[in-house]
């Protein structure tokens, strides 16, 4: 083998050195390029979820305090309804008592 093919050779060797070292060094900035990206989307994903989150828990309370508003409504209407039975009860309970001692 002649000096210039070994030459050739040694320079054909390095030439492929250095382009493994690019491809690794491309490969690496690459990933890290990735994962940053990842981690980005991840981090709005989880600001997304976190503003849904807060959305649906203030439709949720919204709809709680409204139902609650109906249910004292029902209750109140149902106490003075009892209410005015008792008051009626209260009348025939007295008017009894009278009778009977005013008969008795």
């Amino acid at each position: 083998m002649s000096l210039e093919a070994v030459k050739q050779v040694n320079q054909a060797e390095e030439d492929a050195r250095v382009q493994k070292a690019q491809a690794a060094q491309d490969a690496r900035r690459l990933v890290a390029d990735a994962e940053k990206a990842s981690a980005q989307k991840l981090a709005q994903a989880r600001e997304k979820a976190r503003a849904e989150n807060a959305a649906l828990m203030t439709q949720a309370e919204q709809n709680a305090a409204a139902h609650l508003a109906a249910v004292v409504r029902e209750t109140e209407g149902a106490c003075d309804q009892l209410r005015a039975e008792a008051q009626g009860r209260l009348e025939k309970a007295a008017s009894l008592i009278v009778r009977r001692v005013v008969d008795g």
